[in-house]
């Protein structure tokens, strides 16, 4: 009996970690799904919609790099709990398609594990949730301590920024972030 308590002791440890990882995952998944749902009723309607009644953001952008099949819908905000759930909109920042810069954020184990994979001359589409569709195209990526991005806010450009940490396979979090640059190409509609 005592020779089978540690390798079932080892058994639950795992069961009970390789869980915590996997809901990460599924609540990600699952939240994009409720997301999706709340952007395409945020854009037949015009007004923004709450994924679920609690939320405390709501869908604003959808962005796609359709060269690699990603996709993800953009919240309102950067909070944690925001975080959480999607990409968020750094709210000092301008919507897409406007003159300036439209900032990004999401974590890289997540929902922009896809910048990876991303290289210079791919096109990104956003489509905000008032129904108005931009073309961005990858310009430049940098990497730069988390405060000093070298962002200009007071660009003339019409610029879209995705930030994640840095580097992609880090298991602890750092004071490095990846941004990727790129600059509208063409308003679709």
């Amino acid at each position: 009996m005592p020779r089978l308590i540690f390798p079932l002791a080892l058994a639950v440890i795992g069961t009970i970690l390789f869980g915590d990882g996997a809901y990460i995952h599924a609540k990600a998944w699952l939240a994009q799904v409720l997301l999706e749902r709340a952007f395409d009723r945020s854009v037949a309607t015009g007004r923004p919609v709450k994924p679920w009644s609690w939320a405390d953001t709501w869908p604003v952008a959808r962005i796609e790099v359709k060269r690699i099949g990603a996709s993800a819908i953009v919240l309102s905000g950067t909070s944690g709990q925001a975080l959480a759930f999607g990409p968020g909109h750094i709210n000092e920042t301008v919507d897409a398609g406007e003159r300036g810069v439209a900032v990004y954020a999401a974590h890289r184990d997540t929902h922009f594990r896809f910048l990876r994979d991303v290289t210079i001359g791919d096109v990104i589409d956003v489509t905000r949730s008032d129904g108005e569709r931009f073309r961005y195209r990858a310009d430049s990526s940098s990497v730069v301590r988390f405060d000093a991005s070298g962002i200009d806010p007071a660009t003339q450009d019409f610029e879209l920024v995705l930030a994640t940490c840095w580097p992609f396979d880090a298991v602890t979090s750092g004071p490095e972030r990846y941004l990727l640059h790129a600059i509208l190409i063409d308003e679709r509609d």
